[in-house]
This record gives structure tokens, sequence and C-alpha cells, in this order.
């Protein structure tokens, strides 16, 4: 086995599970992370349990963070109308600050050097990276995973395309105690965006909501937009007015793009939200970020074996699997969102599902992967 030197730039989901995976398998990993953990994330915080095999294989113990059983969906038209249906595969319900922090101390103790650092420039010359962090520290690698999330300044420095274009949505997240089922995630409809809902760890609920900017800004703030807006679903209105927020305040996060990215630019392989974002509406973020760490270390594993003799032989089975797995879901993501968000469309889907229950499944399916 070849000795090979691999620097994972972001430890959220997808970073920390390459990094499980390949220490796993002997493999030098360095992670530098510009946040400390834990930290409280906007994210959906629901994963579907296709990816339980997996981390069975990592020995990943998700039971002992206790988390929710999801098996039913409900979802819901701007005017409250909705239509309730049993999940294909079912899934859990856990926060990042719980996981995030579990990866993180599982990584180390793999063996995972983990450095809370910024990465501020990344180069290539002759089969070498050199990474240079804001703090001055200096590194040298073989290979580089990008798993820097949804937008970074290293996106800014490769000049990716998706960079280039200003994005209309802005993401809303809040964790609340309150009165909502265990098994259940919600999926709920206003004007210009969709929230999901569904219960965590320590019966906590977990409201995000992602909402189109130009809608958004017609108000002052939060609350008045949540009053205004999100509760004239009458889904909403009653989950708002029988939860209490937990945070300070709630998190948010703007400029989210779901454009398509590239997998590898400048030989940096990328992986989850950093490779391609779903809308949060498929409910299956998390899990692709968790399949794609599993194809790359894959392939690494591969090359430190020889089965793979070069990196662009590497690059290109990467990028082919990425495209196998997941481009028709996050073409399908972008559809459905562009139904939901437009109340015409939005009702006639509704209308349909009603008529035929059955699509709804379709739907899922079309979105989520199997076991792997």
């Amino acid at each position: 086995m070849k000795d090979i030197e691999i620097v994972i730039i972001g430890g959220g989901l997808a970073g920390l599970t390459a990094g499980i995976h390949l220490t796993k398998k002997g493999i030098s990993v360095t992670i530098i992370e510009k946040n400390d953990y834990p930290k409280h994330k906007v994210c959906g915080e629901y994963i579907s349990n296709e990816v339980l095999p997996y981390f069975d294989d990592l020995d990943i113990q998700l039971s002992d963070l206790k988390p929710t059983t999801i098996t039913d969906l409900q979802f819901s038209i701007a005017n409250g109308t909705s239509i309730h249906t049993k999940l294909p595969l079912g899934g859990f319900g856990i926060s990042r600050y719980e996981l995030d922090f579990y990866l993180y101390k599982k990584a180390i103790a793999n063996g995972c050097k983990i450095l809370i650092e910024e990465v501020d420039d990344v180069t290539f010359d002759k089969e070498k990276f050199t990474i240079t962090t804001s703090n001055g520290t200096m590194l040298s690698s073989d290979f580089v995973i990008g798993a820097f999330g949804k937008r970074s300044n290293i996106d800014l420095k490769l000049n990716r395309n998706f960079i280039k274009q200003k994005s209309p949505w802005l993401a809303v997240k809040g964790h609340y105690s309150g009165e909502f089922p265990n098994d259940l995630v919600g999926l709920h409809n206003f004007k210009g965006g969709y929230c999901g809902v569904s219960k965590v760890e320590k019966d906590i609920i977990n409201i995000c909501y992602l909402v189109e900017y130009q809608v958004f800004k017609e108000y002052k703030n939060i609350n008045d937009f949540q009053n205004l807006v999100v509760k004239q679903n009458p889904q909403l209105n009653k989950i708002f007015e029988n939860s209490t927020l937990l945070f300070e305040k709630p998190l948010t996060i703007s400029q989210i793009s779901f454009e398509e990215k590239l997998a590898v630019e400048n030989h940096i392989v990328m992986i989850g939200d950093t490779a391609g974002l779903i809308h949060p509406l498929c409910g299956n973020g998390m899990a692709m970020a968790i399949h794609s760490a599993k194809l790359i270390s894959e392939l690494l594993i591969s090359f430190a074996t020889n089965e793979l003799k070069t990196r662009a032989e590497l690059e290109k089975k990467y990028i082919k699997l990425w495209n196998f797995n997941f481009k028709n879901r996050l073409k399908f993501g972008r559809l459905l969102s562009k139904i939901i968000v437009k109340p015409k469309l939005s009702r006639t889907l509704m209308l349909l599902l009603i008529v035929f229950p059955f699509l709804l499944n379709t739907i899922i399916k079309k979105t989520h992967g199997k076991p792997f």
C-alpha cells in the first residue's frame, strides 16, 4: 500500500465521514475546519436510512445519540391542504450539533488530525498540493478533498462558475420545544418557499425553511416574515403557535446556490454540498453528503493499493460515479422546487397527489437513493 497524504478542507458531515473511512484503512488524513465543535448549522437534520449499512461498516453507532425514528411524511401546500404517506425507506432525525461532534471525536479516535483553522489558499504543482491557512500553517498533500460546504472563499479562489451568480435563496433554522410527532417529517409550502419540520434528539423540534430572498426582503425581520407569510399555511401556524424557540434567535444563511457544480476542479475532488446541493425539500442532502464521502474514500483506497494507477483515472471515475448517483436527483430537486414555490403549480400538484396518492412515493424515490 502506497503512503499517501490526504487533506480534507471542511470538517462537516461529508469531510468527517471521509476522514473516518480513510483513517480506518490506515491512510494519513488531516482535516482543516474553520469552526470549533460542537456547532449548530442551518440544516433540515433528517437523514434517509440509506446511510445505515455504510455507518455500520464504519462502526458509527448512531444509537448512542438517541436519534428519532422517522417513518412518515406530511406534505402541505400554502392553503394548508395536506397529504400523508409512509416513507419508502424511512429515516432518522439528528441535529448537526450532536452528529458532527460525534463524528469529530470518532475521526480523532481513528487517528485523523484535525486543525481548527481557515484555509486561505490551495495550489497544485508537480503532483503535489500546498495548502496555506490564514494562521500561516502550510501543509503538503497528495490529494485534497473539498468538503467546505455550500459557499466558501475557496470557491472564489477557484473562480467556480456558480459563485459568480447571485443566488435568490435564504434559509432559516431554529430548534424548538413543543408538541410534534416523533415519527413524522413535515414539508409545508408557503408563499415563496417551503419549510421542513421534524424531531431530533432530546425531544427537540427542528424547523428549517428556505425562501426566495425577493419575497423575504419585503418584511422587516424574521418574526414579521414568519407571522405574515409562513404562518399563513395553517399547518405551519399550528406548529409555530405551539412551539417555543430554544435559540436566542434563528440561524440564517443566504446566497444558497442550487446551480450545477463540477465534482473536480483544479484536481480538488469535491464532496457533499461542495460538489452539488439538493433542495432541502427533497430531504436527502445529508445522505448524499455521506454517500459522496464513501465514493471518494473507496477510490483513494484503490489508488493507495495500486488498483487505480493515475490521478487522472481516479478523477474520471469519481466524476462518473458522482453523476451516476446524484446528477438526476439534483436535477429533479431543482424541478420540484420550481413547482412548489409557484402557488398555481403547487395546487395542481396537490390535486394530482390527492387523486393519485402513489405519485408521492414516486417523487420521494426520485430524490432518494438505495441503501449503500
